[in-house]
């Protein structure tokens, strides 16, 4: 796997990902950045969303649960002191659907966390405290 970083002046940034797609990164006005991009922490926690989310929804569809969304909401925070290192992350899941079974969606979130999200086994490993949670939506 690999990415590349281009600066693109002031604190702006254009990330490239191996597959060729792109995102643009920038700081806030009082960083000397312009706004014009989400800040790399903020990277960071949607690609450990991203993660999670995709095992989840892979998890209740080999479940055969006919899920129509599913969202995950994320809450951080980071020490006071530099580097400002993610000390706890919480991930909720809403997840909408036709008759979902709780011990099913439960179960996806847990396999998630314990087995299968690369980025939040990393980041526990690293001291970041991550907890989950989970509701369920009627559609």
């Amino acid at each position: 796997m690999k990415a590349s970083i281009d600066w693109a002046g002031e604190a702006s940034f254009k990330a490239t990902s191996g597959s060729g797609h792109t995102v643009q990164m920038d700081g806030p006005p009082d960083h000397g950045g312009r706004d014009l991009g989400p800040r790399p922490m903020e990277m960071l926690l949607m690609g450990l969303g991203g993660c999670s989310s995709f095992d989840v929804m892979s998890i209740l569809q080999k479940s055969r649960q006919d899920v129509t969304d599913c969202r995950a909401e994320i809450e951080a925070e980071r020490a006071d002191e530099v580097p400002a290192v993610f000390t706890r992350i919480h991930l909720h899941f809403v997840v909408t659907g036709h008759k979902l079974k709780d011990n099913l969606v439960k179960r996806a979130v847990s396999l998630s966390a314990e087995k299968y999200c690369s980025a939040s086994i990393m980041l526990e490993k690293a001291g970041v405290a991550i907890t989950h949670s989970h509701e369920i939506r009627e559609a």
